[in-house]
């Protein structure tokens, strides 16, 4: 099937997908449902698992117009494949937003036709993952509908043409496109998710290996399989359960309410919130609501908690959808218009009254098209963990099964040879591949996730995405938001500086003092905000309400009885204490009265970067506007003779010292301004001609954890960003403050220009001075060099720069220098004055170098990014939001560590026991076919023990080890096809399998040694033992015989050895001895087998069917125990740890972990130099090239003599290297 033959749904979107349509075909059926017989259903099951191969079996190619079945395949590098069955309905219309006017009153709407005149049309669609996809006889294509979007309408056509509200009759039409308003996450039946786990093929593989063990006698092994395979499908199915009733839990609280819609004007009708559809209007009722959909504000204020959604419980101030103005001409979306817009899920926690009119939303988006819809969504449909751990999983296993493969082809020659008969060798080579693969691998992988996990809810770390929690162990980059994250999240007032006649006057520290209280500057403090009450507190930004607490003053706002009384809106009103409101003669340069009204709010907006309102004096004869925002973005709204010359000056001065600066503005509007008219003026039109008036100087403290813990990923060699919304300066201040700059580092600004006219986008690289290395404000880290001397430090200065970058400059770059982004991005820490959806776009850029991505933010602005990130951690009260997978109650970064460390934990806990079980497998394997030899194998019993009480006990107690205390230079490996453990695995395989071939041979040639028969008594001849066999039957399956006994001793204390040597501990996890389950199990089953080896008990050798051997013997195998688990432990010590890991593996990493400077040569860092060089060399390691593509930047820029730029160069985007002097 060629790619070129498909069309592409969904172009450009994040779930891009290729179709193809098929018909079902006769032919193929047959010849399927033949297979299907003579397989005994195997077939069904491969088709089952193989969604292509399943369609492309039973039917053939088709256009997808007269398609029956579609064949989809995502466009990612995972290439998922997915079947789709296609329906078809009948509509009144092709599309949901169709004029019916066009067609009979009397057409019903469910599909039929009420009067039989008119033929309805057979509308043609799929579902995928909860959307509808509708068939378009113009693209040829399928398409989906996400709502009101879909028309294209203006802000003002939204008042226009759809704030009146739907007819029942529209609405119903409507409702046959876009279905029941319902986020339905279904919780399957228990049935369902039983028939679904069941058909996973490693169950049907453990069903295989059960049948065949029933078939060779092996009962009580087969039902032990099935009674701990019902144990593990029950305990995987109650989490499934579990994490489908919480989700459905989760977005259950809006799915079913009564709302009020709106019919024509006047008419309003209590509706289920089902029933509702894009376009319809809905009535906010004045005591709130959680919304039950996406809506638009067209008439009135709600004040809004929208913690469910985006993680941050501040409440936020919603207002009308512009309906007049330049703002009104603009096409409405959802993103840019998201401060008009109420999403679905969040809760109104009261509303603005009108007199005589309702507060009211036009319904934009229903179900799982709502932004809360498509974050449940992405719960429900994940995209696979792009990690080679588990890719690399299934390459083992196909290690495995080659093995397998070779054991199966000896004991068929072996049997051939032997002539045995045709039942016995098919059912002894089959068990040979039963053994090498262990059916009980996935269950014991998941084991290290499920216990992390928990371990993390003790920190109060939650999560809703536990396969996450492995690659977390991987992350070497982490993005920090800063307000609220790397700093405290309230500010506190340093002192305002306001402007008076072109100039700025010295700065004063006390806003609420009474000469400033008529100021127009401390009455813009107090109106310029979207505070509200919330019984009876102050509720809001923490920005905004540390500034009005600065001036002193008091928040009202008016009472339902208040507002019936007034026409129009009784406004809310801010004024002075009492005590304190000066005399009407008082002077003051500019004035402002005292008591003052907010007549209408324009919202902060992240990309405007600033708010104003429309203030009145109650009963004044003018209004006026105030204005705080950016200050580069304030100053450029404000009459120039009214900004100081000083400025640019002021302002740098005091946000290089990390301090927040917000300036503020005023402006005195038309008196002809009539209420009404405001209302209708869109914001450009009020926020022009300003005249500035000062400057709030806020200070911004970085949180108590912040700097240790930037301190810890340093020297763990996680790379940190600081990715905030906040000014470049500030940024950089506070970036150096909490050390994730240092002193002696240059920061070089990429500040870019878009293009205009004949002149082409530019990039001009600025050098900004580099502070002293003096402690300042007592706020500066310590950096601890460790093992570096001043000298090499002195050395590295003139390569060690940072660049810093900001949003307008980010945006030009991505789109007229693309080359560029990742060599930014490669040495950029600072990314300031960021939207959220650049936030998101960064974190793309960062991936698509191979960096494996932290983000780590409040949840309000940056919940694209948190989603988008390898691990996003939101810092929220909450116990679980969708705004990410990881959210955790500390208010702090310190939780960034303790996730990476558990991931870690994790991580290793994974490679551990799948190391174990494919050692386990391998020993066993050898010790099966070593008995094939001579027609033997290991009894029923002994597999039960060897697989019960040692594989189980041991599995599940080596996974407790907790994490490491603390986060080393070094990131555990993220592939299990690696140098290291693939050494790891080989040497403990060669190792056991000397042990095991030692002994086997050696008990041929002991002196005692004959064929076992029941008459056979070899104790008497070596020791006091008891004579076991007595009169015991032939054995048909000659279980019992010297070899057996011996392999078995044997293999069973290589079990508990292996587990032993596999267990590591630091420096990712805690010690073993630590681990006391662990201990105490490997303690007890020593205990036992030397008991069983040196003093038998009767009891437990018939039970075992051990035969018994001299004393002496039983000491010889004692000392080939204790010899195999020294040379097991020494190899992995010496070879793989020391010699191979962190000589030649981890030496030939130059360039993602830097090689430090040594101050004094002690003798292992001598070794560690002379060693290194030449076993690199002897194992062809020593110039192997990196594999992430960060780290082929890096060799690459290394070499370039143009990079970094000279400092106040610019380029120009026609010639990426040609470098002119800004001077």
């Amino acid at each position: 099937m060629k790619t070129s033959e498909a069309k592409i749904i969904n172009q450009g979107l994040e779930d891009e997908m290729e179709v193809w349509g098929y018909r079902p075909c006769l032919w193929k059926l047959v010849l399927v449902g033949l297979g299907t017989l003579c397989s005994g259903g195997l077939l069904l099951l491969l088709l089952y698992w193989l969604p292509e191969w399943g369609v492309k079996s039973t039917c053939m190619r088709t256009s997808l117009r007269d398609a029956h079945t579609l064949l989809l395949r995502t466009t990612d590098e995972f290439r998922q494949w997915f079947r789709a069955k296609v329906h078809v309905m009948l509509s009144p219309g092709r599309k949901p937003f169709d004029n019916l006017d066009l067609h009979p009153s009397e057409k019903m709407l469910n599909g039929e036709m009420g009067d039989g005149k008119s033929t309805p049309i057979q509308i043609v669609y799929f579902t995928h993952h909860s959307v509808r996809y509708y068939w378009s006889d113009v693209m040829q294509n399928f398409e989906f509908y996400r709502g009101l979007e879909d028309v294209n309408v203006s802000c003002a056509g939204v008042h226009a043409e759809h704030s009146s509200g739907l007819s029942p009759t529209l609405q119903s039409y409507r409702r046959l496109f876009f279905g029941e308003n319902e986020i339905a996450v279904k919780v399957p039946s228990l049935f369902k998710l039983l028939i679904k786990e069941v058909l996973n093929p490693f169950y049907i593989f453990q069903l295989f290996s059960v049948i065949l063990w029933g078939t060779e006698g092996y009962y009580y092994y087969a039902s032990a399989i099935v009674f701990m395979s019902i144990i593990s499908t029950a305990t995987s199915l109650y989490t499934i359960k579990k994490q489908y009733v919480m989700l459905h839990d989760m977005v259950s609280t809006h799915s079913v309410v009564r709302v009020s819609v709106c019919r024509g004007n006047k008419d309003v009708e209590e509706a289920m919130s089902t029933e509702l559809v894009p376009g319809d209007v809905i009535s906010i009722p004045a005591n709130g609501m959680i919304m039950p959909c996406d809506a638009v504000l067209i008439h009135g204020n709600c004040i809004v908690n929208e913690s469910m959604l985006t993680g941050e419980s501040v409440p936020v101030t919603k207002t009308g959808l512009p309906g007049a103005g330049d703002e009104a001409g603009r096409r409405y979306d959802v993103k840019e218009h998201k401060r008009h817009t109420l999403f679905c899920g969040t809760r109104v926690i009261q509303t603005r009254f009108y007199t005589g009119e309702l507060v009211k939303a036009v319904v934009v988006r229903t179900g799982f098209g709502t932004e809360k819809g498509q974050l449940v969504r992405s719960i429900l449909y994940p995209k696979p963990t792009d990690f080679k751990l588990y890719r690399d999983a299934y390459l083992f296993l196909l290690c495995l099964v080659a093995v397998a493969g070779i054991g199966f082809i000896y004991t068929i020659v072996l049997s051939i040879i032997n002539k045995v008969p045709a039942k016995t060798i098919v059912v002894e080579s089959l068990d040979i591949i039963t053994i090498t693969v262990p059916p009980a691998l996935p269950a014991v992988m998941t084991v290290g996730i499920v216990y992390a996990q928990r371990r993390l809810k003790r920190l109060g770390i939650f999560c809703i995405s536990p396969q996450r929690i492995n690659m977390c162990g991987q992350l070497n980059l982490v993005c920090f938001d800063k307000t609220g994250t790397l700093t405290e999240d309230g500010l506190d007032l340093w002192g305002i500086q306001r402007a008076q006649d072109g100039s700025f006057s010295p700065p004063e520290s006390d806003a609420a003092k009474e000469s400033l209280v008529s100021s127009a500057f401390v009455a813009c403090m107090a109106a310029c905000h979207s505070l509200t009450k919330i019984e009876g507190e102050l509720s809001g930004d923490p920005l905004d309400l540390k500034m009005f607490s600065a001036t002193g003053w008091i928040l009202e706002e008016p009472t339902e009885e208040e507002t019936a009384l007034h026409n129009p809106i009784m406004p809310t009103v801010v004024h002075p204490p009492k005590q304190i409101i000066p005399d009407e003669s008082m002077a003051g340069t500019p004035t402002m009265p005292c008591e003052v009204g907010i007549v209408r709010q324009f919202p902060f907006s992240s990309t405007l970067q600033r708010m104003s309102v429309v203030v009145r004096r109650l009963g004044g004869k003018h209004m006026d506007a105030f204005l705080k925002g950016a200050p580069e973005v304030v100053a450029s709204l404000c009459k120039q003779h009214t900004v100081p010359q000083s400025f640019a000056d002021t302002l740098e001065a005091y946000t290089r010292q990390g301090f927040r600066v917000i300036a503020l503005a005023h402006r005195q509007l038309e008196s002809k301004l009539s209420w009404h008219k405001v209302q209708s003026l869109s914001r450009d039109l009020i926020e022009t001609n300003m005249e500035f008036l000062g400057l709030i100087i806020m200070q911004n403290k970085i949180k108590p954890e912040t700097a240790g813990v930037l301190l810890q990923l340093r020297q763990a060699h996680i790379r940190t960003l600081m990715v905030t919304g906040d000014n470049m300066l500030t940024a950089i201040s506070v970036a150096r403050d909490c050390g994730m700059i240092r002193a002696h580092e240059k920061v070089i600004i990429a500040d870019a220009a878009a293009p205009k006219e004949s002149c082409p986008a530019s990039i001009s690289w600025q050098y900004t001075e580099t502070p002293a290395a003096a402690v300042r404000d007592s706020q500066i880290v310590d950096i601890n060099l460790g093992d570096k001397t001043l000298d090499s430090l002195q050395d590295q200065q003139d390569q060690s720069f940072h660049f810093a970058v900001n949003g307008r400059a980010f945006a030009v770059i991505t789109e007229h220098f693309p080359h560029l982004i990742q060599k930014l991005a490669l040495r950029a820490t600072v990314f300031a004055r960021m939207t959220p959806d650049q936030k998101t776009q960064l974190v793309d850029a960062l991936q698509s170098m191979d960096y494996i991505v932290g983000m780590c933010g409040d949840g309000a602005n940056d919940c694209g990014a948190l989603k988008k990130a390898h691990s996003g951690i939101s810092l929220s009260e909450l116990e679980a939001s969708v705004a990410s997978p990881f959210t955790s109650s500390t208010p702090n970064i310190s939780c960034v560590p303790n996730l990476i460390r558990e991931g870690r934990a994790a991580l290793i806990t994974s490679f551990c026991v799948f190391k174990y079980m494919a050692l386990y497998s391998l020993i066993q394997y050898l010790s099966v076919i070593l008995l094939y030899s001579i027609f033997s194998n290991l009894g029923d019993f002994q597999f039960l023990f060897i697989d019960v009480a040692i594989i189980l006990i041991v599995v599940f107690t080596m996974s407790l080890n907790p994490a490491w205390k603390e986060l080393v230079e070094h990131r555990p490996p993220s592939s299990l096809i690696s140098g290291p453990l693939l050494c790891s695995v080989l040497t403990q395989v060669l190792t056991c399998l000397a042990f095991q071939v030692l002994a086997f041979l050696l008990v041929g040639q002991q002196g005692w040694y004959e064929k076992w028969t029941p008459q056979s008594d070899a104790c008497n001849i070596s020791g006091p033992v008891h004579n076991l066999n007595g009169t015991t039957p032939i054995d048909p399956k000659n279980i019992k015989n010297y070899e057996n006994t011996t392999l078995f001793y044997v293999s069973s204390f290589q079990y508990l050895a292996v587990a032993l040597v596999f267990c590591k501990g630091k420096p990712f996890r805690q010690p073993s001895y630590k681990n006391w389950p662990f201990v105490l199990s490997c303690l007890a089953l020593y205990t036992f087998l030397f008991v069983v080896l040196l003093h038998p008990v009767p009891g437990i050798d018939r039970f075992l069917e051990i035969v018994c051997v001299p004393y002496d013997w039983r000491l010889t195998l004692v000392v080939i125990i204790v010899v195999n688990a020294a040379v097991s432990f020494l190899m992995e010590m010496l070879l793989v740890d020391i010699v191979l890991w962190r000589l030649v593996f981890r030496g030939a990493q130059g360039v993602n972990h830097p090689r430090e400077s040594f101050s004094a040569d002690t003798p292992q860092e001598s070794v560690v130099r002379w060693a290194s060089p030449v076993l690199s060399s002897l194992f062809c390691y020593r110039n192997k090239l990196p594999t992430m593509r960060y780290q082929h930047l890096a060799l690459e820029l290394q070499d370039d003599a143009h990079w970094p730029p000279e400092p106040f160069t610019v380029t120009y985007a026609s010639s990426p290297h040609s470098y002119s002097s800004a001077l």
